[in-house]
């Protein structure tokens, strides 16, 4: 039997030669070397660095993308793998053609990238290599922590001030506040004898403070800005900016006085008002006839007035009899303003409370709040036929027209059974605003219990349940009493690490 070789074996064998460094019989090629030789001998990757550096800021965990822009990237992300492959300077040199992460500690601080590359080498042979670059995680503060590091370094200032009694305002705020997140690019926030401070890194996030603020209270701002530095030669200049606010200085509970030429506008009200609550507006409502009217901060600052009498001053009274108006006997007039459907005015004869069971007559006043007295209950009020006080648009009034009480709103007993039965709290956004002396605290128990009484000012506040809270026996408390219902509480994010149990 004969072996017939097949034709493309013979054209084989005549292309083949050996090896010019190792003599083994090869196909022949530009460079007359093996495989093994060419890579032996020639390195494609020669320069591109085995070895590079990347930044990472650890207080916003972002990677330092040359010059001076700071990327968030996950760990074996696109993105990272992106920023990676921009830090090699040799990879222009060759042709990319895969690229990925190969796997290490997740705390060693080192990313290992495995790339291969093809590269014409001589004679124009095709070298395919496969290598892995290691790169070493550094540690580098980005501008951004550093200046939220640094207690005194800020660029724009927000002083919020308010010329009041006391702070029921401020912690009003300082919920709206946290409800939209409206300090998430705050530096920081110090608390003043009569306001608060708030440092930014910005003018334009200080602007945005001040629209949020200027949107939920009745305010009045200035700006102004100092120059710091500037470069002559690049025409830039460095500034730092404040804005000034200044708060209404009116406060849920007040009584004021308004000027003639401001009750005429607001639907002939009578001068003396108490104020319900300060949101975006004021809103104001008459004992006398139960009408409402509210105040913008425009209206306020063009016809400033200031309270008469303020929350501190409240009195006990003891109701003795009441007696609800008919229609026919409620004071009406064309052009009068809008009247509140939730009031009833009423007749009050009251006592005060620490004359109650002396030989004193009852002092008649009328009054807002029939819907819910009855005799015998106790009421706060202002006792203004006693007082003194110096007020420009009081004294031009007819002192006939003056009750000698106002009632503000029902006292509902001893306020410490309550607030140990108060199963819901509210969170802060600076602590010292509640730790600076006993009067604020006494102010911010005033809060809680202003919430508690008034749905419609805790309607804009996030309140959260309290499960720290050591439940208390209600019986002993009133079930008339104003409370938040459930309903309205939301539920706490708690975070704890739990062991877990094999399956």
């Amino acid at each position: 039997m004969e072996y017939i070789a097949p034709e493309d074996e013979s054209l084989a064998t005549g292309t083949r030669i050996l090896c010019c460094q190792c003599a083994v019989p090869i196909e022949a090629n530009p460079s007359n070397m093996c495989v093994a030789c060419l890579r032996a001998h020639i390195d494609i990757t020669e320069g591109v660095p085995k070895q590079a550096t990347l930044f990472f800021c650890r207080g916003c965990e972002r990677y330092l993308q040359p010059p001076a822009e700071w990327v968030v990237c996950a760990l074996e992300s696109r993105e990272l793998l992106a920023l990676c492959l921009k830090r090699l300077k040799g990879l222009n040199r060759v042709k990319l053609v895969d690229a990925g992460f190969a796997w290490t500690e997740p705390h060693s601080k080192r990313i290992k990238v495995k790339l291969t590359v093809q590269g014409e080498v001589m004679g124009g042979a095709v070298l395919q290599q496969t290598f892995i670059v290691e790169y070493v995680v550094q540690h580098q503060m980005c501008d951004a922590c550093h200046r939220s590091e640094a207690q005194d370094y800020w660029r724009a200032l927000v002083q919020v001030r308010q010329r009041a009694n006391n702070r029921k305002t401020f912690y009003y705020l300082e919920q709206l506040i946290l409800k939209h997140k409206a300090h998430a690019n705050t530096l920081g926030i110090k608390p003043k004898h009569d306001g608060l401070d708030f440092f930014y890194a910005s003018e334009n996030h200080a602007r945005k403070m001040v629209d949020f603020i200027q949107s939920v209270l009745p305010i009045k701002c200035q700006h102004s800005k100092k120059l710091i530095s500037h470069d002559i030669h690049s025409n830039v200049y460095n500034y730092k900016f404040t804005f000034s606010i200044e708060i209404v200085p009116l406060s849920k509970d007040s009584v004021v006085c308004l000027p003639k030429k401001l009750t005429h506008q607001l639907g002939a009200i009578s001068p003396i008002c108490l104020v319900q609550r300060v949101t975006s507006t004021i809103h104001l409502i008459d004992a006398n006839s139960g009408q409402v009217s509210d105040i913008s901060s425009t209206v306020y600052w063009r016809h400033p007035f200031t309270p008469i009498c303020n929350p501190k001053q409240l009195v006990e009274y003891i109701v003795m009899d009441i007696d609800i108006l008919k229609e026919h006997e409620k004071k009406s007039f064309p052009g009068q303003g809008v009247v509140s459907n939730k009031h009833v005015v009423a007749d009050v004869w009251v006592v005060k409370a620490s004359e109650l069971g002396l030989d004193v007559n009852p002092v008649h006043t009328r009054t807002h709040l029939g819907h819910i007295l009855k005799p015998g209950d106790t009421v706060l009020g202002y006792n203004l036929g006693d007082s003194n006080v110096n007020d420009d648009n009081l004294d031009k009034l007819d002192r006939n027209s003056i009750p000698d009480v106002f009632l503000v709103k029902k006292y509902y007993g001893e306020r410490s059974a309550r607030r140990r039965a108060r199963n819901w709290k509210l969170k802060h956004m600076a602590d010292e605003l509640h730790e600076r002396n006993s009067s604020s605290n006494d102010d911010y128990n005033e809060f809680l219990d202003d919430l508690e009484e008034d749905p419609a000012f805790r309607q804009n506040i996030n309140i959260f349940k309290d499960a720290n809270k050591i439940p208390v026996d209600t019986d002993e408390i009133d079930p008339s009493l104003p409370r938040i219902t459930l309903a309205e509480m939301l539920d706490d994010l708690v975070i704890e690490d739990v062991d877990m149990t094999e399956v």
